[in-house]
């Protein structure tokens, strides 16, 4: 097949709807975009008679694409793919196939077509997506649905999945699952910290009905490295004090006695283990006052630190935005026994409240200022 012959089938089609690999199809471009056999073998470190054969193979199966235009059995293909695709499903294509190009061109179209679509990205990188959003949020709330999953994906990107969209992917990412320390029970996915040491059932019942935190989409998908967590302003506050007045200004080693206390903050908070991580690294405290020094920035930080059993909100996050609103404000007046008393004593006989001047509910006859009032 001479150029001209060449340049003519690549004509009226999107070459990236072709079989062969990213690198055939990049050549292709370039061919069309005028560049010689020589020029592209250059930048390829190929020879010019093998890119030739590379294009004479791409060629012939875009004469091939052209001659399934009117067949209705491939353009069935092309639509099941199209849906499969705006629906998520996991689509293999089996080498057993006795038209495996016609799968694998229609599949490639369907790509296209959905990505034109705005529905979802054309490539692997949506449902490598879905598998770091599950990861990264085990490792933030410690487990979590497969639906809050799907939830929280949906909120920060275009494409829509549900919660048996994100199972049938990450079922058949066991290995990437293990390696980062998370596995699936029943519609969860779970640490692997919390079914080997703590109790998952309580676990679960910790966190229903609370709030969830979500931070914006770079910040989550950090979470997906398991070590990974928030260096919040109380962190460098106790790391800066311990730098300083304990350590004689050796910021690495207080940098890893603030990790090991953050570890303690959000794992089980204890005092003891707190003692230990100093302990740990032969630190001793010159005074009381430094102790209780540093205990006050300890528990500041334990107080800011993203717990599991709050949805990834820390306790002062809690308290702030869900509980402090419901508590029932103190009055601006001063609290005075005295008119508690007043205010307070009822009338067994009207079931109201008695005044100063009202006659006395214990039967005596007398004014209530002048009987039982202060006694």
């Amino acid at each position: 097949m001479n150029k001209k012959e060449k340049l003519s089938a690549f004509e009226g089609i999107n070459t990236d709807i072709l079989t062969g690999n990213k690198k055939n199809k990049e050549m292709v471009k370039l061919f069309q975009q005028g560049m010689t056999y020589k020029e592209i073998a250059a930048q390829y470190g190929l020879s010019n008679s093998r890119i030739g054969q590379i294009l004479d193979k791409q060629a012939r199966r875009a004469n091939y694409y052209k001659s399934l235009s009117n067949v209705q059995e491939y353009q069935d293909l092309v639509e099941s793919y199209t849906e499969k695709l705006r629906r998520n499903e996991a689509i293999k294509i089996s080498r057993d196939f006795e038209d495996k190009m016609n799968h694998e061109m229609a599949l490639n179209e369907a790509k296209l077509l959905v990505a034109a679509n705005g529905d979802v990205e054309p490539d692997e990188l949506n449902k490598q997506l879905i598998i770091d959003y599950a990861i990264s949020l085990t490792h933030l709330y410690g487990l979590v649905h497969k639906d809050k999953v799907a939830e929280i994906y949906n909120l920060q990107n275009k494409n829509r999945i549900d919660g048996n969209n994100v199972n049938s992917i990450l079922e058949e990412a066991p290995k990437e699952l293990s390696a980062n320390f998370v596995e699936i029970c029943g519609d969860y996915y779970v640490t692997e910290t919390i079914l080997e040491f703590r109790d998952f059932d309580e676990d679960v019942r910790q966190s229903k009905d609370k709030p969830y935190y979500i931070p914006e989409k770079e910040e989550l998908l950090k979470y997906k490295d398991e070590l990974y967590f928030e260096v919040n302003k109380q962190y460098k506050v106790l790391k800066t004090y311990l730098t300083k007045n304990l350590l004689d200004g050796d910021e690495r080693l207080a940098e890893r006695v603030t990790e090991d206390i953050q570890g303690v903050c959000q794992f089980g908070f204890s005092i003891n283990e707190v003692f230990d991580a100093f302990n740990r690294k032969q630190i001793s405290f010159k005074s009381e006052e430094q102790i209780n020094d540093v205990m006050q920035l300890v528990m500041d930080l334990a107080n800011n630190t993203r717990l599991w059993e709050n949805n990834g909100h820390t306790p002062h996050e809690i308290f702030e935005k869900y509980e402090k609103p419901h508590l029932r404000p103190l009055t601006k007046e001063p609290f005075r026994l005295k008119e508690a008393r007043e205010s307070n004593v009822i009338s067994f006989k009207t079931g109201k409240n008695v005044g100063r001047n009202d006659p006395c509910p214990c039967g005596s006859g007398k004014k209530y200022k002048k009987c039982c009032l202060g006694k």
